[in-house]
């Protein structure tokens, strides 16, 4: 029995009855507390009667209360008065979409602008991890201003009851759980999945939604039978009239609802995100009506076809910018002109946790791609990859990475073809500028990337010189497992420990067995003979050769290849000792991909070895620029003023650095080598004992026995020579540590004794050997001098 007027309801006071129907009543009602008026969902008396329905519905309702946007229904409140449980929400003012249909289509425009906003409402609940799964005109409430509100979200699961199959040809709606055999939405809007009785997810949404936009465009119902079972068929079975014999209106808008309407969930728009991007293509690329056309309206829509085609004619023309028509009606498409942008980690729409590698690769692939233009700074992937999953503002993550526009997007691998789905977005206004989708069989995946490159270039009115533009179209297609394999490996090769390593080198072996002209094989090949030494029996003068000839034939495979220039200059300097060439290739990577953070930073590290600080802190401020949220950085730029013999600026940049991470061993090392050169040797041994508890590097052990010496603790750096030599036994130690510590002693004899065994070895740590202000005491000795001479480093 309705509930009269000044009735209470937990603490609402009833103001008058707005409706009822099997669904419940929904009250107008007051909120004392606030002094507002909500809305008052009061659900059918039995509902409460299922102890397990009531927990479902309030768990349901608390997740939908959590939404805030608005296109949706704001809850605030849920509750039982009594046995009675019901809903508090906004109070809406206006129709919903089925009193605003009456069975009659609504004008093109309006129904695009619904539809974006329906599409928009439904993205921002799928990337709470919520589906509507009952989505129907009677659940979308249009305003008086014309905003679009979708209803009962998180209530489509739990309010009805669970209905066989078999019962379903006598009953127009029915909600069931989703489990084998029973169904679950309306007849005339469920998707071919929920009438097999299987599981409801974010694509079933989108086949619903599909429905409404063709009811909206034409009048009439997509699927439409003389029983629910007739109709529960026709969703199997056929497909809606899409109006064949108007193919000229609008494709665009036709093929959306073709895709929404697709009976594969797999074949449909993966995500609403996705559908709204596509939705907001179509309307600012055409001015036309749609191509979705009931019989009934083609005749009222010629009088007005005629101008609508010279209006469409127009904007194609803005579209395609013919003749620079868009700019010079428009302007460029940003307020400003974007001169920098970051690339957020690609959502994996498959929501399979071994696809997220592949989102993370393609992520770094497309970052890659348009880091080569020259004209535009692009952020590191080390940088972004620390937003992926987060749900920060845009506005916020663009501050922190100090761009003009951020491109976000999603990925969906299924079988051998690949959806890629991206917008760009002008960070200071949030404003989106432009998105589209791109499909295409895996093998093509990075010319795909390559495509999506050039489109942001063109969109933000970036000037490519001719070598980037060959570039970005000479892109070859690559086998499917080639390219896992490569991803897969250079995920472990980050990793940076010697299982990691294990693994990389054998998937990129793996992708060479797929693909023997992978380029980027060969340089995932150097890369991992260059860092080997570090984590194996492995010497220098051992696993250099088998990088350079790796990297070698990454360059007669591929020879505009950033990554392989870079991998060459590495080996040319720290092995080959030939300075001036590897500062030709660290200058060609940088050329081939001026974005390339890890070049930068690697060049810095090559000029300060050079004694070139200020040039060296001019590419690590580069390198900054591009991964700013790196913290390696930070501590490395800190490192060029203790090498300089700044070292109260170096403490004071260490510090700020730890600010960020207290337990960074880098910057703590960094501190105890400062802190020693200053005499501080209490400090400086805390330091270095505190790095050495952190990590297990070689690098820490050997300083902190150096440190000893020079504060003359005999007895720990005899700890220290003991424990280095016995590692030896078990993997290759530099011979560089020990000449550090014997350095310390004041033992020149054995210093360059190990030192000529550094030599020997090809020691990647000689380098340094210029800069290195714990050595000063054997510069003034003849055989510094002509060690120095025999690396390359005396000009």
């Amino acid at each position: 029995m309705p509930l009269t007027p000044g009735a209470r309801l937990g603490p609402y006071e009833i103001i008058a009855l707005i409706g009822a129907g099997g669904m419940g009543e929904v009250y107008r009602a007051s909120d004392p507390r606030l002094g507002r008026e909500v809305a008052i969902k009061v659900l059918p008396k039995d509902f409460s009667a299922d102890p397990e329905r009531l927990r479902r519905f309030e768990q349901e309702a608390r997740a939908a209360s959590a939404l805030n946007h608005p296109n949706i229904l704001t809850i605030f409140d849920v509750g039982t008065h009594g046995d009675v449980p019901y809903v508090v929400s906004e109070l809406l003012d206006g129709e919903t979409l089925r009193q605003r249909l009456a069975g009659a289509p609504l004008p093109p425009r309006k129904a695009m602008d619904y539809a974006s906003q329906i599409a928009e409402g439904l993205a921002a609940a799928q990337e709470k991890g919520i589906v509507h799964r009952d989505l129907k005109p009677e659940n979308l409430f249009v305003m008086g201003d014309g905003r679009v509100k979708i209803l009962d979200f998180g209530l489509a699961k739990v309010t009805r009851p669970e209905v066989p199959i078999a019962l379903l040809t006598q009953a127009p709606t029915s909600i069931a759980e989703t489990e084998p055999g029973l169904v679950m939405g309306t007849v005339g809007y469920m998707s071919p999945e929920q009438v097999r009785g299987l599981p409801a997810d974010p694509r079933s949404d989108i086949f619903a939604f599909g429905a409404i936009l063709y009811e909206m465009l034409t009048g009439q119902r997509a699927f439409r039978g003389s029983s629910p079972a007739d109709t529960m068929s026709a969703i199997l079975k056929e497909e809606p009239e899409l109006a064949a014999s108007l193919p000229g209106a609008t494709p665009t808008l036709a093929r959306i609802v073709r895709r929404c309407l697709e009976k594969s969930p797999q074949e449909r728009f993966q995500s609403a995100r996705d559908l709204a991007f596509s939705l907001r293509e179509s309307s600012s690329a055409s001015a036309s009506p749609p191509s979705v056309l009931s019989p009934g309206s083609r005749s009222r829509a010629f009088l007005w076809l005629a101008p609508l085609g010279l209006v469409a004619l127009l904007a194609a023309l803005i579209a395609a910018d013919a003749g620079g028509l868009r700019e010079r009606l428009f302007g460029s498409s940003a307020s400003t002109p974007i001169q920098s942008l970051a690339v957020l980690p690609l959502e994996n729409l498959s929501h399979d946790p071994e696809q997220e590698y592949f989102a993370d690769g393609m992520t770094e692939v497309l970052i890659a791609d348009i880091s080569q233009i020259s004209a535009l700074r692009v952020i590191s992937r080390t940088s972004v990859m620390g937003y992926k999953g987060a749900k920060k503002p845009l506005p916020e993550v663009a501050r922190a990475l100090n761009v003009d526009a951020l491109v976000e997007g999603s990925i969906l691998r299924s079988g051998d073809r690949v959806r890629i789905t991206v917008q760009l977005i002008e960070a200071k206004s949030d404003r989106h500028l432009w998105a589209k989708s791109y499909e295409r069989d895996l093998k093509d995946v990075l010319v795909l990337q390559n495509e999506v490159a050039r489109a942001i270039a063109g969109e933000i009115r970036v000037a490519l010189t001719p070598q980037e533009r060959s570039r970005l179209r000479t892109q070859r297609a690559i086998d499917p497992e080639a390219l896992n394999a490569y991803l897969i490996g250079r995920r472990y090769l980050d990793e940076g420990s010697p299982e990691g390593l294990q693994k990389a080198i054998k998937y990129f072996h793996d992708a060479l067995d797929k693909e023997p002209r992978y380029a980027l094989a060969y340089t995932g090949i150097a890369d991992y003979y260059s860092i080997l030494p570090f984590y194996s029996r492995l010497a220098p003068k051992d696993a250099f050769p088998q990088a350079k000839a790796a990297v070698t034939k990454a360059l007669e495979i591929d020879e505009g290849l950033a990554e392989a220039h870079a991998s060459l200059a590495y080996v040319l300097a720290y092995y080959d000792w030939d300075w001036k060439g590897a500062e030709r290739e660290f200058k060609r990577a940088l050329e081939l991909n001026p974005s390339y953070a890890s070049a930068h930073h690697s060049y810095s590290r090559y000029l300060a070895a050079r004694g070139r600080l200020e040039e060296a802190t001019t590419e690590i401020e580069r390198a900054q620029e591009l991964d700013p949220l790196e913290i390696l950085l930070k501590a490395n730029k800190a490192m060029l003023a203790y090498f300089g013999g700044r070292y109260d600026q170096a403490i004071s940049e260490l510090q700020v650095t730890l600010e960020l991470n207290p337990d960074f061993p880098v910057a703590i090392w960094g501190l105890g080598l400062s802190y020693e050169q200053k005499g501080m040797f209490e400090k400086a041994l805390a330091s270095m004992q505190k790095a050495t508890g952190l990590s297990p590097s070689l690098n820490f052990k050997a300083s902190l026995g150096h440190t000893y010496a020079a504060a003359g603790k005999r007895r720990e750096v005899q700890s220290v020579i003991d424990a280095l030599a016995e590692q030896s036994k078990q993997r290759y130690v530099p011979a560089y540590y020990f000449a550090l510590i014997y350095v310390g002693l004041g033992d020149k004899d054995r210093a360059f004794h190990w030192l000529e065994k550094a030599f020997e070895e090809r020691s990647t740590l000689l380098a340094y050997l210029r800069l290195d202000p714990r050595l000063a005491g054997l510069r003034s000795d003849p055989r510094f001098a002509d060690l120095i001479r025999r690396i390359g480093l005396s000009g």
